[in-house]
């Protein structure tokens, strides 16, 4: 990625390119920018921080009042268009992940003869063909460059994958289905983090992950309670058992629902036709005055392997990743809710009506604690705190059978690490805001190893380890107080580089130009 220098269009035309300059002159409202190598990728070059970036006249004009409505007014519209429909659509796409919880509950095992390990080997392997695709998606879909497209596509494929798993009649047939669905839904969730950051500054980014994530919160509240419904009024209609009827519904929902989503998603601010010339450009403005250089420009500027390559040297993706990996690992209860809280003792229609509280608890703590990070610009301890809840919970729910502090961990639980997860995911997108194609890597190469976790996690949750799943809770709290170390030197290494950067020091891989500092 180059990062522009803006030059008048006299001299940027008359003059010749300077050692690491490249000829190449974008005009942006009437304001041109004659490219240079890049930050990341020419560290030699450097000794010390670029001036800031000039806005297009149009907006350096503008009254910090009128800038401010401006912004207020391209912010809402976005909002209104893109936030309402990655939600529901997160909630279809975790629904039908997951899913096959609640069809436990509804006698998937017993009608396809399935023993206690061919279950959670079907829960397991569509994490397999979840961590395979992540990367390559996000490349291609940094380089397609029109999420309002690929997305929806995806999500038809994954849909019809879903309602197909109710024709499913053995072992193998499950496992089939299950690979393939994780390998098409690992479009999704790694998609729409970078989607968000093509769009948000990163002032702005917490609160705005933190909605997507709601979708799997709210996924989790209502899936219940859709479980709770079919399996209580439709077992046996038409010939078809409740966990069928289960698959079939939700799949057919999300087909219906990413066909309504062609036309209302916005694509990148470049890309977006429905916007005006102005507020493409602010759109791009915004990302551009945040961190000092231009995000997205065209599919020709993205290139696949260089991004990737550009994340995998960085050694603090490998920080980040050991700590997403570690808070996922301690929040694989989540695919077991219903299991775990059947072990209260009540019947399987209150079970599934009990794991919708905690959901809805979480979605009003990670929102807080969202909106909270993101207006005091502070990410660690709004990670570390609630992994230390979370890791009470854990030890309570290891050490009693009393129905009272087991749902009191189980409330605890859901809304701790979820709440950790979403800060820690916007803190991916802060650390590493430029080029985009090393976000988009690194988000996906991130989230796929965390996710590595769910592919042995089901071996935790036996039958026979009921009620206490001992040693599941363990490892959780093992993990969770990883993550907690892995945040705390994730705090010192960027606290270091801030340091340098006040200094006017080069600091490989982050933004040399004047102003921008790491969100600590």
């Amino acid at each position: 990625m180059e990062e522009p220098t803006a030059h008048p269009k006299t001299t940027a035309r008359s003059s010749s390119p300077s050692l690491g300059d490249s000829a190449k002159v974008v005009d942006v409202e009437n304001v041109e920018y004659a490219k240079t190598s890049s930050s990341h990728d020419n560290p030699g070059h450097h000794h010390g921080q670029r001036a800031a970036l000039q806005p297009p006249a149009w907006i350096a004009a503008l009254s910090p009042e009128e800038r401010q409505n401006l912004e207020k007014k391209l912010k809402r519209k976005i909002d209104l268009r893109l936030m309402p429909a990655i939600i529901i659509m997160y909630i279809l796409n975790y629904i039908d992940r997951n899913n096959i919880a609640a069809a436990k509950l509804a006698n998937l095992e017993r009608d396809l003869n399935l023993s206690s390990v061919e279950y959670q080997t079907s829960v397991s392997i569509l994490f397999v063909g979840y961590l395979l695709m992540q990367i390559p998606s996000n490349l291609f879909l940094n380089k397609l460059g029109k999420p309002a497209i690929y997305l929806p596509c995806c999500m038809i494929i994954w849909g019809t994958i879903s309602a197909a798993t109710s024709a499913c009649t053995s072992a193998a047939g499950l496992y089939a289905v299950r690979f393939f669905l994780g390998f098409v839904e690992a479009a999704y969730f790694p998609g729409c983090l970078y989607y968000l950051s093509c769009w948000y500054t990163r002032s702005e980014l917490g609160l705005r992950t933190a909605i997507l994530y709601s979708g799997a919160l709210i996924s989790g509240a209502f899936s219940g309670l859709i479980s709770a419904g079919v399996v209580s009024g439709l077992d046996g209609a038409r010939g078809y058992s409740a966990w069928q009827w289960l698959f079939i519904i939700e799949g057919a929902a999300t087909i219906a629902i990413a066909f309504a989503c062609f036309f209302v998603l916005p694509n990148f601010p470049r890309t977006t036709t429905w916007l005006t010339e102005e507020e493409r450009t602010l759109a791009v403005w915004r990302l551009e005055e945040d961190v000092g250089v231009d995000d997205w420009v065209g599919r020709k500027e993205q290139t696949f392997w260089q991004g990737a390559r550009m994340a995998f040297v960085d050694f603090r993706t490998y920080v980040l990743m050991v700590l997403l990996f570690c808070i996922v690992a301690s929040g694989t209860v989540t695919n077991f809710f219903p299991t775990v809280v059947n072990t209260l003792g009540y019947n399987r229609i209150h079970s599934l009506l009990l794991t919708a509280p905690p959901y809805v608890l979480a979605v009003i703590v990670t929102f807080a604690n969202a909106w909270h990070a993101d207006k005091t610009g502070e990410r660690y301890f709004h990670i570390a705190i609630p992994m230390c809840v979370a890791i009470v919970a854990y030890i309570i729910a290891a050490t009693t059978t009393h129905i009272a502090p087991r749902y009191l961990a189980m409330m605890l639980m859901v809304p701790s690490v979820y709440s950790g997860f979403v800060v820690a995911l916007a803190w991916i997108s802060n650390t590493m805001p430029r080029p985009p194609a090393k976000r988009a890597a690194a988000l996906a190469f991130i989230n796929a190893v965390s996710n590595c976790s769910s592919i042995y996690a089901s071996y935790l949750y036996p039958n026979s380890a009921a009620p206490h799943y001992t040693v599941a809770m363990v490892v959780n709290c093992v993990t969770a107080f990883i993550a907690v170390c892995a945040a705390t030197v994730m705090r010192m290494i960027l606290s270091r580089q801030n340091k340098k950067l006040a200094r006017g020091e080069w600091v490989e891989g982050a933004i040399n130009v004047e102003g921008f500092r790491f969100k600590l």
